[in-house]
């Protein structure tokens, strides 16, 4: 199961790890946390008459799309996309929205498809939400809450029979080290890096994402799915930026996998990994044997 803030996380986080475990045959959930209603228009070619006016529903209609390319199921949470505040001081997030609304909402929902679903593993963000967008900071703090409770009998006994997920990790996409790689790939080649601005103005107190990565996940099988799913979300991703700027050739060469931390474990494994699958029971754990 990947939690996701909005409707094309999915599609930029971790979504070539998520096509091939259901390609394998794993049951694989993407659980969108809100509609995205709030999101601008980011391709340009899509801005135009119509389409901020008819913005939710068109969110739906690219998901959807976004999932069948992925080859996994999704379901909406159907909470209020909390839009990204600018400004100093930062205003407050839109009453009702997923970031305002009581937190125990929220983990009572997720709590109630984890039980339903029955995952052996969870996908999330980590503390800082990957970038500080208040429903991203929200969606690690109810992940956790979700991973630590649905397993607890006492806890929400009215959302469905206790399941434990044995592994639950952050998805780390935006690597420093991955982007100096190919900005050096593009200098090699006699092209202009499309990377040079944004690794020059890179904030060393962001630490090494590198660092925390446990497991690595080869996929690079599965970038042409990845980016099918990409251009689904055609209000957000403008296909001739940089999501695109790659060519899959050196991507599959020189980075063909994808970056997870490992944050919680019921279950005992060796790290650094290349399976988030690693280590976990198929028949599942008792309830009572890892309640705190």
């Amino acid at each position: 199961m990947a939690v996701h803030a909005h409707p094309d996380d999915e599609s930029s986080k971790g979504a070539a790890t998520t096509a091939k475990y259901a390609a394998e045959g794993n049951d694989v959930l993407v659980v969108t946390l809100t509609g995205g209603e709030r999101g601008d228009v980011l391709n340009p070619a899509m801005d135009i008459p119509g389409v901020k006016e008819r913005m939710p529903e068109i969110r739906k209609e690219e998901m959807a799309k976004a999932a069948a390319a992925l080859g996994v199921e999704q379901m909406w949470l159907g909470f209020v996309d909390s839009g990204l505040p600018e400004g100093d001081p930062l205003p407050p997030v839109p009453e009702g929205s997923f970031a305002d609304i009581p937190i125990d909402d929220a983990i009572e929902a997720l709590v109630r498809v984890v039980r339903t679903f029955r995952p052996h593993v969870m996908i999330t963000y980590d503390e800082h939400g990957g970038y500080p967008h208040p429903d991203h900071i929200r969606d690690h703090d109810v992940s956790m809450a979700a991973y630590q409770l649905a397993g607890d009998p006492e806890a929400f006994p009215d959302a469905g029979e206790p399941w434990v997920v044995q592994k639950l990790y952050y998805t780390h996409g935006f690597i420093r080290d991955r982007m100096v790689l190919f900005s050096d790939e593009f200098e090699k080649n006699g092209q202009e890096s499309p990377f040079a601005e944004w690794l020059s103005k890179w904030d060393p107190s962001r630490g090494d994402i590198m660092g925390r990565v446990t497991t690595q996940v080869e996929v690079s099988d599965y970038f042409p799915q990845r980016d099918e799913a990409l251009r689904a979300h055609a209000t957000q991703i403008d296909p001739n930026g940089m999501f695109f700027a790659v060519p899959l050739e050196w991507q599959k060469r020189l980075w063909p996998t994808e970056e997870f931390e490992l944050a919680r474990t019921r279950v005992p494994t060796a790290l650094p990994e290349t399976d988030l699958f690693a280590g976990v029971v198929a028949e599942g754990l008792d309830p009572e044997s890892v309640k705190s």
